[in-house]
């Protein structure tokens, strides 16, 4: 299976969600030990650059131009991707249900499709359109139907704002640049939201708490650095890599719309690690959401016809440059 292909990218994008997927189950314990969110993401994030920083140095061969020249898109990712995104959907919790957040967050994709049919001025075929529909129905089954309530303004302010920043994710992770590995966007931009996040705890913008006692995790007690250090490398360093990888693969739209698997990997994992009962109206949302990618999969084969066209085609390149965490949710 060739990374290049579409099917390599679409297993390397369910890859990512799976990994994105862990990051509830395992940031929950530090959560209720006393860390405050920023202190887990800022640790996340830098921790996390710095895991993945050997290999986009072997992986940039000495090309250290191709960092200057992607200058931009990293700090994009560090600002927008990573430190904006978690500080919105942050303060958007504060205020509101998490699940109305997280609701609003995955909207990610229907924003890229919007931003595409402006953009490029051309209607969305029938097939996106179903396929929005099915992902939105979705989610409101797996999240929980609870989530569309009247709430704060403010807060849901800031969970579009991440819903924004998420979109902007898979925006500057499609963006074509053959010098710059996905590797090297995913480290130095975990790296720079890393250290945005960390000054904003330093001068008191963030509050930063910390607990270092042991935690319950699968059922035991377990030291504190057990959960995040799989934090870091499994829903932060692999889910990154991975993430930024496959968008370069699938176009933005595509694989934003495969990102919204990370609810149904989150649900399943809160299950079997935290034991949190699945329902059936959430399988049967987790089915729906399969149907949407497949609709918007089914489009893409349909404006892609052979590989030599891939993000080339300018109807495809359009459509798909302006469409994850990120596995924002912690």
């Amino acid at each position: 299976m060739k990374r290049s292909s579409v099917p390599g990218g679409l297993a390397i994008a369910v890859l990512s969600a799976i990994s994105f997927g862990t990051s509830g189950a395992l940031v929950k314990p530090l959560l209720e030990a006393g860390w405050s969110p920023a202190t887990a993401v800022t640790v996340r994030a830098v921790t996390a650059g710095l895991v993945l920083l050997p290999l986009a140095v072997v992986a940039l061969r000495g090309r250290w131009a191709a960092l200057w020249l992607g200058r931009w898109r990293v700090l994009g990712m560090g600002v927008v991707g990573v430190a904006c995104t978690q500080l919105s959907y942050f303060a958007a919790i504060s205020t509101i249900p998490v699940s109305t957040a997280l609701l609003i967050e995955f909207l990610a994709p229907l924003i890229l499709v919007g931003v595409a049919w402006a953009v490029s001025q051309r209607m969305p075929r029938p097939a996106v359109f179903l396929g929005s529909a099915l992902a939105v129905g979705g989610l409101v089954l797996v999240i929980g139907p609870g989530a569309i309530q009247a709430v704060d303004p403010i807060g849901l302010g800031f969970a579009f704002l991440a819903a924004i920043g998420c979109a902007a994710y898979f925006f500057i992770a499609a963006r074509p640049d053959r010098d710059l590995p996905a590797v090297a966007l995913a480290a130095f931009g975990l790296l720079g939201g890393g250290v945005i996040l960390g000054l904003l705890g330093a001068t008191g913008v963030l509050s930063v708490t910390a607990t270092f006692d042991d935690l319950p995790l699968f059922g035991v007690l377990a030291p504190w650095w057990v959960p995040l250090v799989l934090l870091v490398v499994v829903s932060t360093a692999i889910a990154y890599a991975t993430g930024i990888t496959a968008t370069g693969v699938l176009g933005s739209r595509l694989a934003s719309f495969v990102g919204l698997l990370e609810v149904i990997f989150a649900s399943l994992f809160a299950w079997l690690l935290l034991g949190e009962q699945l329902s059936p109206l959430q399988l049967v949302g987790g089915l729906l959401i399969l149907g949407g990618i497949a609709a918007v999969r089914s489009k893409r084969a349909e404006a892609v016809p052979t590989p030599r066209t891939t993000e080339a085609v300018p109807e495809a390149a359009a459509a798909a440059s302006v469409s994850t965490s990120p596995g924002t949710s912690v």
